[in-house]
């Protein structure tokens, strides 16, 4: 059933991706995110499908991603691309407003929110998306930016060969909120610190041992009961926060948990084994 959920997820993000590029980007020629954006500016020029486009400049890096991010991102990350595609081929390109702008704001929360709902779920909507995952393996930077700044040069591009700045700074707008949207849904940058204090020390550390992160122990003495415990500090992020507290339930109900928002961490913190 995990299973099935995720790939249902890959599809209605898809799906929001598809109705943002159909409906509020491409009718007004601004850019998209990613791929997506390339996929439109070369569609633009050429007047070859855009959808197509998309799947075809998307299938190297997802082949490359194969051996880099594991198999079960990839996966769902083709099951993304490949929803958008058809998506965007059965919804009609539809101007479904008159203003630019407005058109920039709803298709990037759109777009933003469907790629969101990809990467919380396992997987991606391909192109950038692998790229800035990749980096963020072993960088400590926010997902939804990092694609805003290997967006721009693609933007750049739009205004010069189309000698329309306009057009360029409404991408940038709509790539811009894409990004913050995209930071909302997939949380797996905000990073919290659990302070566990438990009578089942040994068990509790082989379970959360299991997870890519590490544990330090905190000798603590009661100040009402003046009984010595152990207390378990462990460091870890708000999308892997279910799965924590899940092992906590499952080894001690009437653990004592402490978590609190970290707001940056230094030293050898891994957000994925690499």
């Amino acid at each position: 059933m995990k299973k099935v959920w995720e790939i249902a997820s890959m599809v209605i993000g898809a799906f929001f991706i598809a109705v943002g590029s159909n409906l509020f980007i491409i009718p007004h020629q601004i850019l998209s995110s990613g791929l997506n954006g390339l996929a439109m500016i070369t569609g633009y020029f050429t007047h070859w499908n855009i959808g197509l486009l998309y799947l075809i400049f998307n299938a190297p890096i997802l082949v490359a991603g194969w051996f880099i991010l594991g198999k079960r991102f990839i996966f769902n990350s083709m099951v993304s691309v490949v929803a958008v595609t058809w998506f965007m081929q059965l919804l009609p390109v539809y101007q479904f407003n008159d203003t630019p702008i407005l058109g920039a704001v709803f298709g990037g929360c759109l777009i933003g929110f469907g790629a969101g709902i990809s990467l919380r779920m396992g997987g991606s909507s391909g192109g950038f998306d692998i790229v800035a995952s990749i980096i963020s393996r072993y960088r400590d930077i926010q997902l939804g930016m990092m694609i805003v700044g290997l967006n721009g040069f693609i933007i750049i591009a739009l205004g010069y060969m189309k000698d329309n700045w306009d057009l360029a700074l409404y991408s940038m707008l709509s790539v811009f909120i894409t990004g913050k949207v995209m930071d909302v849904i997939h949380i797996s940058h905000i990073k919290v610190t659990a302070f566990i204090i438990t009578n089942e020390t040994e068990l509790m550390l082989e379970k959360l041992l299991g997870l890519p992160r590490g544990v330090t122990i905190i000798k603590t003495r009661g100040a009402y009961s003046e009984v010595e415990k152990d207390m378990l500090m462990t460091v870890t992020t708000r999308y892997e926060l279910a799965e924590l507290q899940n092992i906590i339930k499952s080894v001690d109900k009437k653990a004592f948990v402490n978590i609190v928002e970290t707001v940056g961490v230094m030293g050898a913190f891994r957000r994925r084994k690499p």
